[in-house]
């Protein structure tokens, strides 16, 4: 699997990888049942948050065919972690990647998520060289759909009623940006500073 060899920082924000250390702020995220609202899980208890972070501390560096970059966020100014968000990718002939993630919702409204997104699609794109990077979100969840939409996304599809999650049956949006797309919104923003 995939690390990030070094953190990512945007103007307020570092991307990094989890550490063990991260317990506390990512058992108080993954806990709320606001957060996992839309995800597939239930909220998950703190020995189940621990789990999920040791597997991935306990990560190699390998790039294999199936790789997940999952980092923590902090703000610059202050210690702890504010969200959970990732990066995922097979290493094959389509090179297309997948976006997502959850964020404190005391850090909702904030442009937080949009930064988040930006700085994984710089990854994606500058890094790993992929084609199409998706965000796939419930249908429900206008807000994720929008941070996605500022971070250069547009809706390719909305599925009705295509997943059967938590008893229920939900849409899916997926929000997609080609490498070229990208590469026109950032030569457009350098151009018009």
């Amino acid at each position: 699997m995939a690390q990030l060899a070094h953190p990512f920082t945007t103007s307020r924000l570092v991307l990094r990888r989890p550490r063990l250390e991260d317990l506390d702020d990512l058992a108080l995220i993954f806990e709320r049942e606001d957060v996992c609202r839309y995800l597939y899980g239930e909220p998950r208890d703190r020995a189940e948050t621990l789990a999920v972070l040791t597997s991935r501390v306990e990560k190699t560096e390998s790039l294999e065919y199936d790789n997940v970059i999952n980092v923590v966020i902090e703000r610059r100014e202050k210690s702890g972690v504010i969200g959970d968000f990732m990066l995922h990718w097979k290493e094959d002939d389509h090179h297309q990647g997948e976006i997502g993630g959850s964020l404190y919702p005391d850090f909702h409204g904030q442009g937080y998520a949009t930064e988040i997104y930006e700085a994984l699609l710089t990854l994606a794109f500058e890094t790993y060289h992929l084609h199409r990077v998706v965000g796939r979100c419930d249908g429900r969840n206008t807000a994720s759909i929008r941070s996605l939409e500022k971070s250069g996304l547009h809706e390719e599809a909305h599925l009705i009623e295509n997943e059967f999650v938590k008893g229920e049956w939900t849409d899916e949006v997926i929000m997609a940006i080609r490498r070229s797309e990208w590469e026109d919104r950032r030569w457009r923003s350098s151009t018009a500073s």
